[in-house]
């Protein structure tokens, strides 16, 4: 008789109200995602665990949130602050505190789940508008009271920890307004706190929503869309999953409205000027640290669901699917949207994932020799005018079987699209029960991507009983991204701290960059003035000075612009 195998009891109840859970879990209060029996069986025979390990869950987190750690700022300031902000809108509770001190590193999540509030700002207020904002900056500015902006939330590199406490702003709550579709340009401009969901919601209905003519997309669609905020993409350089047709948030940014220390201003919106550097460029990317973005405009793209033409391949190496990638990227024909080159264990555990492994097309594949292990899986899609997508699923057809890739219909970018937004949710799920899964990233050239691949990968890998799956899904003419994601059991935070570390060390030595798309924020501080070199962060350190001039946005590391470089990566976090 086959052994029943034991089900975990996955949680499907929200957060209890002011929860440490309520804070550090992802998404929707009521959304989740369980683990399939294939993935589940997978986690079971790497780390050895029998049925019973999954009886009785590691921590759940649902306790009330509690603390005692006194505010620091004087009383009068805290009244000064509420009368600007309206007292309705200024917290000081601690709930508010630590929820909009916290980003979603599974740093955080451990800390939380385990009662540890970290270090949190001293005051939570909503601002309603950019005049009371600019207040509150002055108002900062001259008692030098730290601020950090929080925009929705994502932050999975410590780019919301208010080092040095202060006053955090919450941009979502008011600051989350659309204010002018232009047609003729293509563009809409927004206030900095709209989320994801609510701007391609207005863009793809347009006609009702904004009395439009037609209806349009951003095309920034990244995994954290429906928990993210536009102005967030900006400051963090972030990137979409279909980005290798749109653009990343660098390239869909035309001009930025910010209130710094120095003054406010607004960059100028034209799509090309000769007018030396571009102050718009300077400011992407700035992290909160030279000011408080409040409005921006974009770029927008047609509204075409109906031209979308999907395609999947199955490579015998991951050396002959990246071959075809770069082909692809550097054939001038159009990208690919979506466009996704899984290496042989991700593709492993995503045939799984998405259901594919043991159905017809699973043994299909195995009998044209398209061996598990050492197979690659390639998802894609186009988008735009209908010639345009079938031309451009044409040219990849065609690319991919030159380089022994096989047809596998669009079924697996299909089966993989409904879950583009809700795989992280399998993170709680598999915390409960004391297992972590966490990412990081790089941006790579063609020259020295599988040596940064290999690199990285034996640093993971030497780490016993640990899952490594690794995927480029933002493509260049000149090169991509690796997106590392591992699986391991939790030892505990000192113990994860050291692991992250040592992977960061082996990108940077490697050759990759230090992110591709998170950002830095302080967790990756202390690797940049090693990689990109003293001249260039003394210039960032200049800009930062002159809009900036007496450190109060976002300070305590972010960006490493006021990073100590005598404090060693387990001391910053204790950094005052």
């Amino acid at each position: 008789m086959k052994k029943k195998v034991i089900e975990p009891a996955w949680r499907e109840t929200p957060p209890v109200e002011k929860s440490y859970r309520s804070i550090f879990k992802w998404g929707a209060p009521d959304g989740y995602k369980h683990p399939n029996q294939k993935l589940l069986n997978e986690i079971r025979s790497v780390f050895h665990l029998e049925d019973s390990y999954f009886l009785s869950q590691k921590s759940s987190g649902d306790e009330i949130v509690s603390f005692k750690k006194s505010i620091k700022l004087k009383k009068e300031q805290i009244l000064k602050l509420q009368k600007i902000a309206g007292k309705e809108n200024a917290s000081t509770d601690e709930y508010s505190r630590l929820k909009f001190s916290s980003g979603k590193t599974i740093e955080e999540a451990i800390n939380l789940r385990n009662g540890k509030a970290d270090i949190v700002s001293d005051i939570v207020i909503h601002p309603k508008s950019e005049e009371i904002i600019s207040e509150i900056i002055r108002y900062c500015n001259s008692q030098k009271i730290p601020v950090y902006v929080y925009g929705g939330g994502s932050s999975v590199n410590f780019g919301l920890r208010p080092t040095k406490g202060g006053v955090t702003l919450v941009m979502n709550t008011y600051m989350n307004k659309i204010i002018e579709l232009n047609e003729v340009n293509y563009t809409i401009t927004v206030q900095a706190g709209i989320m994801g969901p609510d701007l391609e919601d207005a863009l793809n209905n347009a006609p009702e929503r904004l009395n439009a003519k037609r209806k349009y997309t951003c095309g920034h669609f990244p995994q954290s869309f429906e928990y993210s905020s536009a102005g967030g993409w900006v400051v963090t350089l972030g990137s979409g999953q279909a980005s290798s047709y749109y653009g990343d948030a660098y390239n869909l940014v035309i001009s930025q409205k910010y209130i710094t220390p120095k003054g406010n201003f607004t960059t100028l919106n034209y799509p090309a000027a000769a007018t030396g550097p571009k102050i718009n460029d300077i400011m992407k990317g700035s992290e909160g640290t030279f000011g408080v973005l409040v409005e921006l405009t974009l770029k927008i793209f047609k509204f075409m669901p109906e031209n979308r033409r999907r395609f999947g391949f199955i490579f015998p190496t991951f050396q002959d699917a990246i071959n075809a990638g770069r082909e692809i990227s550097q054939g001038e024909f159009g990208m690919p949207a979506v466009f996704r080159i899984s290496d042989e264990e991700e593709t492993h555990i995503g045939l799984k994932l998405y259901g594919i492994d043991g159905t017809i097309l699973d043994k299909a594949m195995q009998l044209r020799g398209y061996k598990p292990m050492q197979r690659c899986l390639f998802l894609g899609s186009s988008e735009g005018e209908s010639h345009f997508t079938k031309n451009v699923k044409k040219q990849v057809r065609s690319i991919c079987k030159k380089h022994k890739g096989m047809y596998i219909t669009g079924l697996p970018t299909k089966m993989w699209e409904p879950g583009r937004y809700k795989d992280p949710y399998l993170r709680e799920d598999l915390q409960d029960y004391g297992i972590l899964i966490d990412t990081l990233e790089t941006s790579v050239r063609w020259d020295n991507l599988h040596s940064v691949h290999q690199e990285v990968r034996k640093v993971v890998k030497n780490r016993p009983e640990t899952i490594c799956m690794t995927h480029s899904s933002h493509f260049y003419p000149q090169g991509t991204n690796l997106y590392f994601i591992y699986i391991m059991k939790d030892n505990g935070v000192d113990d994860y701290i050291k692991f992250q570390d040592i992977i960061l060390e082996s990108i940077n030595k490697s050759g990759g960059s230090l992110s591709h798309h998170h950002g830095v924020g302080k967790m990756i501080s202390p690797w940049v003035e090693k990689h990109l070199g003293t001249e260039q962060m003394n210039v960032l350190r200049s800009i930062k000075k002159h809009f900036d001039p007496n450190n109060i946005m976002n300070p305590g590391g972010q960006l490493g612009l006021d990073f100590d470089k005598n404090l060693n990566n387990k001391k910053w976090r204790d950094m005052k």
